[in-house]
């Protein structure tokens, strides 16, 4: 029987103690505090290779292109969405102004405007956890209302792409700064230009594939595998497999909440030196049977996430 109604916990987002106790028994921790050097030349890498290979695909035949456009141009895209999530929490450069311009760059071939938006989002994401009216991540009752049983959640996870982008307009209304505006009017000029240059095609092959890195794809299980209740008194998890490559460490999931601070590279170093807080905790195998479990267990659904009231 599928779970109704979402857990609910009085008790603060477990992420805080867990670092204060890792500090204090882990010093050494602090050490992996900065920024990743290499992740400036990684997201340019990716936005160039997908902006490139875009007019090129478009042109080839259907089953190529559809082929191509989930294999490659959705990993790509995948990866681009978690180098923009590196981003967010300042990890390329010492200046914040200097993330949010590669940030700003890095959304290029992701089409809409996003980038500082989610940077807004997602911080809250990490400081208030779970909380219903500022935590976007969390999927609105609504949806978990309305997409239960398998066929239903097959359909949701098949256009989770788009929860996501659209839910939190819906959720929590964000003021426009002008870091959002330098975004949108950037992003604006950046897609008119390619688009005249290069045509509509590469640009409705970018649009295909941001669609697929969303939707049944094994990287977009970790969008799953983060948060939704798999065990019992356990809110946030972690994924130590291959896809990690591809995925910037973002599986490394408990260790990235504990420590926004330390970049994706360096989150198997925290997990090696505190052993003892990471080795006891579930840890999901595969994401692409994550999605599988999320979609044919009755047992899991929209509604297996903790929300808290504080």
């Amino acid at each position: 029987m599928e779970k109704k109604g979402f857990y609910w916990s009085e008790e603060r987002e477990p992420h805080f103690n867990r670092r204060k106790e890792i500090l204090e028994k882990h010093p050494e921790v602090r050490e992996l505090y900065g920024i990743d050097k290499g992740l400036k030349y990684k997201s340019l890498g990716l936005v160039i290779f997908q902006l490139v290979s875009a007019p090129f695909i478009a042109e080839l035949a259907w089953y190529w292109y559809l082929l191509i456009a989930y294999v490659i141009g959705a990993s790509v895209s995948h990866t681009i969405f978690l180098a923009i999530h590196e981003l967010s929490h300042d990890l390329a450069f010492k200046k914040k102004s200097y993330n949010n311009w590669l940030a700003i760059i890095t959304n290029i071939p992701i089409v809409a405007p996003y980038a500082i938006s989610f940077k807004t989002y997602h911080l809250k994401h990490h400081w208030e956890q779970g909380d219903e009216k500022h935590d976007t991540d969390l999927p609105t009752e609504a949806e978990a209302n309305t997409f239960r049983g398998s066929i239903m959640k097959l359909l949701w996870a098949t256009n989770q792409i788009l929860f996501y982008a659209f839910r939190p307009m819906f959720v929590h209304k964000i003021k426009l700064e002008k870091w959002h505006y330098i975004n949108i009017v950037f992003q604006l000029i950046a897609i008119s230009v390619y688009t005249y240059f290069v045509g509509f095609g590469a640009l409705t092959y970018l649009l295909v594939s941001i669609f697929m890195a969303g939707s049944l794809h094994p990287l977009a299980g970790h969008f799953i595998s983060e948060h939704y209740v798999f065990k019992e008194d356990q809110e946030t998890y972690s994924y130590y497999g291959p896809l990690n490559k591809f995925a910037l460490n973002v599986g490394y999931h408990n260790e990235h909440h504990d420590f926004p601070t330390i970049p994706g590279t360096r989150l198997p170093k925290l997990k090696k030196m505190a052993p003892d807080f990471y080795d006891h905790l579930f840890a999901h195998k595969s994401w692409t049977n994550v999605i599988y479990q999320f979609i044919t267990n009755p047992n899991i659904g929209l509604h297996s996430r903790v929300k808290r009231n504080r």
